[in-house]
């Protein structure tokens, strides 16, 4: 259940997640320092419900997602947490899991990764659900879950290739290797680079330069963008068809051609 925090614009979800407003920015906090934001099952659940919230959220035009601890994004599945459960215990708390992952993925409006330290296995697959990455220099990368018996649960043997081409992303899952920063930017992992530190900075500068655009026509071309991957080219025209109309006749797209037409900055009705 939804707490109140004790700062102004913040609304904390169970212990692990904080959701902090910035104007139509909305930062959705990974919060579980003493673990190195661990995804346990009380967390998984938290971040499935600040992600419920949001989507409902006409408000938060943009999220972004980050982390509280110093040198880490997310390591990841709580290993501890499993390591004390039953096969019945793993299996109850798949769809938990699950929840968190697609929570993030399935987010209606843009959604930016602010990433410095360890994002390995869950943690880098938050950061995949995203539609941009933004890591600093300091961040390690990876999807190892191969080295302790598993596979990649949250999204990653279908995001990550998505990202990098399927023989890219074999390599890696196979591998369980971890990419640092600089060839995880060169080979498409993440999005851009900044200097150590900035990470955060410049994830919330991206989401206000983006939330300043129409939320309609933003929730509409994320909708075309998802829905047209791995789709030929004439399906994924009438997917891109089926958004345009979604926004053509909109409150927005008036006041936007009233705005450019006015010399003036738009003020969204955001329907």
């Amino acid at each position: 259940m939804a707490q109140q925090g004790v700062e102004p614009g913040e609304r904390r979800f169970g212990e692990f997640v904080v959701v902090r407003r910035h104007g139509y920015v909305a930062e959705l906090v990974l919060d579980r320092p003493k673990a190195m934001n661990a995804v346990s099952t009380d967390m998984a659940r938290s971040i499935a419900g600040a992600c419920d919230a949001l989507a409902a959220d006409r408000d938060a035009r943009v999220v972004v997602l980050t982390s509280t601890h110093e040198r880490a994004f997310c390591v990841g599945a709580d290993l501890k947490e499993r390591n004390s459960f039953s096969d019945a215990d793993l299996v109850r708390q798949r769809p938990v899991a699950r929840a968190a992952y697609t929570g993030v993925l399935e987010l209606p409006m843009p959604t930016v990764a602010a990433v410095h330290g360890f994002a390995l296995g869950g943690g880098f697959e938050l950061a995949l659900s995203c539609d941009v990455i933004v890591a600093d220099r300091t961040a390690v990368v990876g999807l190892p879950e191969v080295s302790v018996g598993v596979i990649p649960g949250g999204g990653g043997t279908q995001l990550l290739p998505r990202r990098v081409g399927a023989a890219r992303a074999a390599e890696l899952i196979f591998s369980a290797r971890r990419l640092e920063a600089v060839e995880a930017r060169e080979l498409g992992l993440v999005d851009e680079l900044v200097e150590a530190g900035q990470d955060r900075a410049e994830a919330l500068a991206l989401a206000a330069r983006v939330a300043a655009n129409s939320p309609v026509g933003l929730r509409a071309a994320k909708r075309a963008l998802r829905l047209g991957q791995g789709l030929d080219l004439r399906a994924g025209l009438e997917v891109e068809d089926a958004a345009w109309r979604s926004v053509a006749f909109s409150g927005d797209r008036a006041e936007g051609v009233a705005a450019f037409n006015e010399k003036r900055r738009p003020e969204w009705p955001g329907e």
